[in-house]
Parts: C-alpha cells; structure tokens; sequence
C-alpha cells in the first residue's frame, strides 16, 4: 500500500496535485509562495515605507526593492514609481524608483520625475536618495540636476516656501546644489534670504518680507507663510485661531489637540469653522486623506476637541470611504489580528513612527466593507478564527476599535478558510487583509495550506474569487496569483478600486491594473 499521508484521496480529489508547489519560506518560516518580479517591484513599491518592520529591516527592505527594480525592465520600474505615488500616495518608494530610472533608462527618467516629483518633500527625498550612494551614485548627475533645477525655476512662490519646510537635504541645501537660474528680481531676492547671501529686501516676495517684519514686531498680523514657520514662537490663542482657517486640512487633522491645548475653541466661532472645514467633501475629495488616518485621528482627540469636532472627523472618515465597493453575493472579510499586526503600518523610524498599527488597516478595511454590504461576514483570525460579534449598524470606527482591540498570537491565513470549509458554507468571494507571515499552519506536501484550502472550498464554490490584501513589504504570498486569485498590495483607497475590478472581471490581476498605467 501506498504512503496514505502523501496519497491520501481527499488531496487528490480536490485537484490538490494541480496546485502549485510552495517555493519559499517567508519572514516568519513559514512555507509561501515568492511573488513574480514584476508583482514583487508592484506590492514593495505600494507598501514599502523604507522603515524597519516587524520581521525586517529597513536596510533588507531596501535592499529587495533594489534587487527587484533592476530584475525588471525600466519601463515597469516607471510604472510601478507612478502607480505608487499617484495611487498609493506613497513618497519613499517612488522618488527611490525614480532614482533608479536615472541609472537605468536616463530618458525615461524625464517624463516620470514630471509626474512622481510633485512637491517639495518629494523633491528633498529624490535628492537626498540621489546622494546617499545607495544605489550607486553620490551626486546628482547632469540631468537629475537639470530637473531639479527646472522644478525649482517653475514653482510657485508658495511652494517653493512649502519646500523650505523641512531639512536633510533643506531647501537651501539644494539650491546651493544646482544653482537656479532666478527669472526675477523677486526670485533672486528669495534665494539669497533662503541661503543666507546678500538680497535686495525690497526686492523680497510680499509673504517672506510681511514674515520677516512680524518676527521683528510680533503683534502686526500673522504672515501668510507655513504654519510650521510660527509654530516656534510663541503664539497668542486668537493667533492660533487664525492658523487654525488658514493651515492645510491635513495639518488640521493632525493639530486638533493642540488647538484645545491653546484654548482656541473657547473663541466664539472657531469650533464651527473647524468642523466645517473637516467635513467639507470638496476638500475630503482634493486631500484625499487615507481612512485609516482619520480613525486613528478619532482615537487620539482629546477631551478638549469638541463634540462636533469629531463628529466631523467621523463624517470625513465615511467621506473618505466612498470608494469602498459593494461586492456581490456572500462574502467574507478576514482581518489578521495575530502579533505581528500590532506592529506599526509604515514600519519603525526613529522620532517619526506612526502610532497607526497593521491591525487598525485590517480591522478598518473590515468595518467598512461591512458598512457597504451589512450581509458581509467578519472571522478574524490569528492561529484560529477568533469569535467576535459587529454590529453592521455600527458607525465605522466603533467596529474598527472593536476588531483592532483583540490581537496577539501567531498567525494562520488558512484558518477562515478552514472554517469556511467545516461549514460547507456558500461563499462569492473571501477577502483577506494580512501581512502574508502565516507560520503555524497545518503542514502540508506541495501546496500551502491556504492554497489547499481554497481548492476544497472552490469545489463547492465554482465561481468564488480570493482578495489577498497585502499590507506588509516582505515579498511573499499564502495563494498563488490566478484566474481567481488576487494578491494586491497596499492600505489606500486604490487597493477598494482594485478589490472591485477583480471581483467584476474588469481585471485579471493587480499586476495587470498596474500594467495601465500610461508612461
């Protein structure tokens, strides 16, 4: 007789034979599948934040991208680098891609630096990455250096004073580099006061010569510069109000407490005006803020935040979740909530490690989900499926807290899925939001036990789709891409656009959504 543990009829029944062989151990040591080098550039490029994760390093991190960028050609480096700034809103990433181009194909450098080199910070992180050597150049080089310096030539005034917030390289720094050709009187005079040269004070831009004389008598009017620029002195609550109208919606979002720290939403009027400006659609729909902020923005407002301040926030948080897609049929959301999701999103950086965790992603992709479609079914798992009872009545963040509060342990992808199939449950469509690092899983021969548990559950389920959600840089998967398997990466709104697409056959997978976009 046969070795029933390898030959055993449930396995081949099943057409467990037919499935892929896992072919690498992740992070955790556990068996999985290694993405493809486009899908491995694609998933590092609208996740990697450059910062020391739960299971590796910021330097390894870099590294992988490193290889994979220049395991591909450069015009799928030149997508993935757009892909990841304009849809991901990633920084890091992109002005790293960007960089690559410079080495590996210079002309299509050009129109990618046009596209992905939007701002100021974005421009002080290609430069900076441009010298650090890290990917095989400590200067500039002709033409970096003559984008650089066009950019600088056609900013505006205002963002040029955006630019110069922010240091390693500073603004000043990179005039210094390039040396732009000033058009004006007025250019010239802002590039001297920036770099410490002699400037024609006449000569200087409205905003800077109305800043450089409250700085000289501070009870004149606030100047119409970066807020960042007077938060260092010592301001008034009135004073505070007036930044509190005029700063940007994100930094709004992020200053509320310091707002009720100053004792500005005792001045008639203000709590109104924030609030408006928070729940404005207009302005949700410019900024683009990503949901998971925003919860973590309720979770942190203090007591001095008024009422309707939050109720705002909340508003905003619902805004932001627009494009969160009405799947069809019966479908199943299973958020991770093991240990390694506790860990933060964008990774850890000193002095600048955001206090957002991958289980608040998870948890909040979940609630909303099943705010858009109340008969979706919540199991979140760690080494098993953990009860927890949502109410799809619930606002949003209620149920997003409630997911994020339970967490711990090790983690088992297969586990909903098992569970799915002990139940002989019908199922359109599973949706699961992890980091990929599954470990404790049964062991398998060949397949990954995710793998071989979506197959019993494809049998019942002809037509099911799997939506794998990446939210972690570590290169690797528990399901193989196929006609019905979706792995994507990333924790913007993007990654609901390409759950829907795939669910509705718009797209075969994310590597194909990727593929779209135009050089």
């Amino acid at each position: 007789m046969a070795n029933k543990t390898l030959f055993s009829s449930a396995l081949s029944s099943f057409g467990a034979k037919f499935l892929p062989r896992k072919d690498t151990v992740n992070e955790a040591g556990g068996s999985a599948y290694a993405y493809g080098p486009e899908a491995l550039l694609a998933q590092l490029a609208a996740t990697g934040t450059l910062s020391d994760g739960f299971y590796a390093d910021a330097q390894d991190q870099l590294a992988k991208a490193l290889e994979a960028a220049w395991a591909v050609d450069a015009a799928w480096v030149a997508k993935c680098a757009i892909y990841a700034r304009q849809s991901g809103a990633m920084k890091d990433m992109p002005a790293l891609l960007t960089a690559v181009l410079s080495m590996s194909d210079p002309d299509l450098m050009v129109p990618v630096f046009k596209r992905v080199i939007d701002n100021g910070r974005m421009l002080r992180n290609f430069v900076q990455i441009m010298r650090s050597g890290q990917i095989g150049r400590t200067s500039l080089g002709s033409r970096p250096k003559r984008l650089v310096r066009v950019w600088l030539e056609n900013a505006s005034t205002r963002q040029l004073m955006q630019a110069a917030t922010g240091n390693d390289p500073s603004l000043a720094d990179i005039v210094k580099m390039v040396h732009p050709a000033p058009a004006s009187a007025e250019r010239r005079a802002f590039y001297g006061w920036l770099i410490g040269k002699p400037y024609d004070v006449a000569a200087l831009p409205k905003e800077i010569a109305d800043f450089e004389a409250w700085k000289a008598e501070p009870s004149r009017p606030l100047p119409d510069v970066p807020f960042e620029w007077l938060t260092a002195f010592d301001l008034a609550a009135k004073q505070w109000a007036v930044l509190a109208e005029r700063i940007g919606w994100q930094a709004l979002r992020m200053n509320l407490n310091t707002l009720a720290r100053k004792g500005v939403f005792q001045i008639d009027g203000v709590t109104e005006m924030v609030a408006a400006r928070l729940a404005d659609p207009d302005a949700i729909a410019r900024v683009r803020p990503m949901p998971y902020q925003l919860m973590t923005a309720l979770t942190q407002v203090g007591d001095g935040v008024p009422l309707a301040v939050q109720a705002a926030l909340e508003k905003a948080l619902d805004l932001s979740l627009a494009k969160v897609p009405v799947l069809e049929g019966n479908v199943v959301v299973c958020p991770d909530v093991s240990g390694s999701m506790g860990s933060p999103a964008t990774g850890y950086r000193r002095g600048a490690t955001s206090v957002v965790r991958c289980i608040d992603i998870a948890a909040l992709v979940s609630a909303a989900m099943l705010r858009s479609n109340p008969q979706t079914r919540v199991l979140p798992f760690a080494v098993d499926v953990v009860k927890l009872k949502l109410d799809p009545k619930a606002r949003v963040a209620v149920n997003a807290a409630k997911l994020a509060g339970v967490g711990g342990g090790g983690t088992n992808v297969s586990a909903p899925l098992a569970l799915l199939n002990r139940e002989k449950a019908k199922v359109d469509c599973v949706v699961i939001v992890s980091d990929n690092e599954s470990w404790v899983d049964p062991a398998r021969y060949g397949a990954t036990a995710t793998m071989n548990e979506w197959t019993r559950l494809k049998a019942r389920n002809p037509g099911a789709k799997l939506i794998c959600i990446d939210i972690q840089p570590y290169g690797s998967t528990q399901a193989k891409d196929r006609k019905d398997i979706m792995n994507v990466g990333g924790f913007t709104d993007a990654v609901f656009g390409a759950m829907a697409r795939f669910a509705s056959n718009e797209a075969r997978d994310w590597v194909e959504i990727v593929n779209e976009v135009e050089l």
